[in-house]
């Protein structure tokens, strides 16, 4: 059965594009996604039903922590009658937290995507399987404790857990482990809002780096699955039904956005800067990192006695203010309160999601913001604000866009949030150099690049880079032909491996410039030796192919340089291409990227005078 199925898909992969036999296409994704996406819908079921289990465990925390109770509905901690007895609870939680953390494992420490993004760039996408039970079980204690999280980051880095741990069980590259971690997080987001499609983009903008029909059909159908699922495991959607605004909002609506936009940037930059200046503040103490969450904790607990709505999820405040139901005190406090305690306790280390958080933020704006702009609707420029802050804060404009249109299912909001969340990604672009999400990775010693583009070597074929003017052996050269030529030129031609052709000018292998100088040392007048030399078979490059291809092939063999032959006739030498050539391709980037120049030119042309003769 094995060798049955091992024969069906060699079988397709003659089939699909191969860049090393020369089929190229517009993509190099193989039939091997298939097998791939097979186990990316598996693990979409299993990330519906584990976003199931932290949303009831979190239920049972906030029943447990504020109402003395046994239950699993999602409750706002708001309305206990714990009195100045609320402080202490989100103290016990991160005590707990912190100790989880210290003899359990350190990696349910944070809010989940930058531990995700770590395990991918890292650690070949490997992640230890006790990071998928201690993860959820920590965010529901912190959650359910009063932290103001959102249980978007643990069931991120839980659904990706699940998913590294299914792979790991397989034998599978390190980017097929990453696609299957990040389907695992992008299912387990799916379900828990019931937003498949920003899922993905957040799959694509923050995860995979990269953007392949390999990793996207897979980590769709993942999001897709577990969207399914979630129907009938927890409920469709909307999260946040919203009644339809209209379609255009005129020019005073537009430049109205405008400056929404710019305003949740300007907060995204503030929330970005006070988390890690707590962070560092954390750093500062002369104790372990384990007790840093319970200090966090004792913050969380004098905000949510001086203002109880900032405690927890937070989901019942942020339908509240899309319904326009919400007075300038819940603003207010929702901007003071809940930014401080949210910034202190993710700065101590604790466990808990961003999404809904900044949702929360980004709506106090917009409604505060509401009071003066332009009345477009209930709740309209706190559903603007929110897709702003997003993209602003997680530097991922189309996933904020997506987002708030599938949290809210207003379909008339797409052209107002584009505009909004584009000119806050913007604004925290050019201000900050890193998001909230990637200043922790950097902080641990590790840079990455949240720019994709196409890669010269994709566009430029070895024809193009090759070197003609060469140095072809004969087979039958002297000793003193041989020394003549590596003696008097040395630089005239700059070549380190020389071909080696018979009477018929056919290729019978290479030598480099090393060998062919010990050969002179040993070799006798009349010998003929320069065959003992040769590699017989060298690793060729073909002209019709792209540099990529070329590139990998360097990096495999340890080999700098390649003889050039025809794909149909592998003896006819055309050329040789070395690294040097290649970086031909990145100086025509940085060309394109650097040159300025003026390419139409407009001439005025006026009307001569005719002078009249006197």
């Amino acid at each position: 059965m094995a060798a049955a199925w091992q024969h069906l898909v060699d079988k397709l992969n003659r089939l699909g594009p191969n860049e090393e036999a020369g089929r190229l296409g517009d993509f190099t994704t193989r039939p091997r996604v298939v097998y791939i996406s097979l186990l990316a819908i598996g693990i979409g079921v299993l990330s519906a039903f584990v976003a199931l289990i932290l949303l009831r465990l979190i239920g049972l925390f906030t029943n447990l922590f504020f109402f003395q109770r046994w239950g699993f509905d999602l409750v706002s901690p708001a309305g206990n009658h714990l009195g100045p007895l609320v402080i202490l609870v989100p103290v016990i939680g991160a005590l707990i937290i912190g100790f989880m953390a210290r003899y359990g494992s350190e990696r349910i420490r944070g809010h989940g995507i930058p531990e995700a993004i770590e395990a991918i760039l890292i650690n070949g996408s490997k992640v230890e399987p006790r990071v998928a039970f201690l993860k959820p079980l920590s965010s529901a204690i912190s959650i359910g404790s009063g932290g103001p999280f959102g249980a978007e980051g643990p069931i991120i880095m839980t659904g990706g857990a699940f998913g590294s741990m299914i792979a790991q069980f397989i034998h599978l590259s390190s980017t097929e482990r990453k696609i299957l971690l990040v389907a695992g997080a992008a299912g387990g987001m799916s379900a828990t809002f019931s937003a498949p499609l920003s899922a993905v983009l957040l799959a694509v903008e923050l995860l995979l780096f990269e953007w392949k029909p390999r990793s996207l059909v897979p980590v769709a159908l993942a999001s897709a699955v577990a969207a399914i699922v979630r129907y009938y495991i927890i409920g469709p959607g909307p999260l946040f039904p919203v009644p339809p605004h209209v379609a255009f909002i005129g020019p005073m609506g537009f430049l109205s956005c405008i400056l929404v936009g710019l305003l949740a940037g300007l907060l995204s930059s503030l929330l970005t800067v006070a988390v890690y200046a707590f962070e560092d503040g954390f750093r500062l103490l002369p104790i372990h990192w384990m007790w840093w969450p319970a200090i966090g904790g004792l913050i969380v607990g004098v905000g949510g006695f001086i203002f109880p709505q900032a405690l927890g999820v937070g989901y019942d405040v942020i339908d509240q203010i899309l319904q326009g139901h919400f007075t300038l005190q819940l603003m207010l406090g929702i901007l003071i309160v809940k930014s401080i305690i949210w910034s202190a306790s993710l700065g101590s280390g604790t466990s808990g999601g961003v999404l809904a958080p900044l949702l929360m933020m980004g709506g106090a704006l917009g409604g505060l913001l509401g009071l003066f702009l332009p009345n477009e609707g209930t709740g309209f420029w706190a559903l603007i604000s929110m897709g702003a802050i997003l993209g602003g804060t997680m530097r991922s404009p189309f996933t904020g866009v997506i987002f708030a249109i599938e949290l809210t299912h207003d379909f008339n909001a797409v052209l107002p949030l584009l505009i909004a969340t584009v000119i806050a990604h913007g604004f925290t672009v050019l201000v900050m150099r890193r998001s909230i999400l990637t200043e922790k990775v950097s902080r641990r010693g590790y840079h990455m690049s949240r720019e994709y583009s196409t890669d010269p070597l994709e566009i430029l074929f070895v024809r193009e880079v090759m070197r003609t003017n060469i140095v072809a052996l004969p087979a039958s050269i002297t000793k003193q032909d041989l020394e003549q030529l590596l003696i008097t030129k040395p630089n005239q031609h700059g070549q380190r491996l020389y071909p080696v052709v018979d009477d018929h000018g056919q290729l019978l292998g290479v030598a480099t410039r090393h060998d062919l100088q010990h050969l002179t040392q040993n070799m006798q007048e009349s010998d003929h030796l320069l065959t003992s030399c040769i590699q017989a078979n060298p690793v060729v490059a073909y002209p019709d192919e792209s540099l990529r291809p070329v590139v990998y092939r360097m990096a495999q063999t340890g080999f700098t340089r390649f003889p050039v032959v025809e794909r149909d006739n592998p003896r006819k030498l055309v050329g040789i291409v070395g690294l040097t050539d290649l970086l031909k391709a990145r100086s025509r980037s940085l060309n394109e990227e650097r040159q300025r120049e003026r390419v139409l030119r407009m001439r005025i042309l006026f009307p001569t005078r005719t002078r009249v003769p006197k």
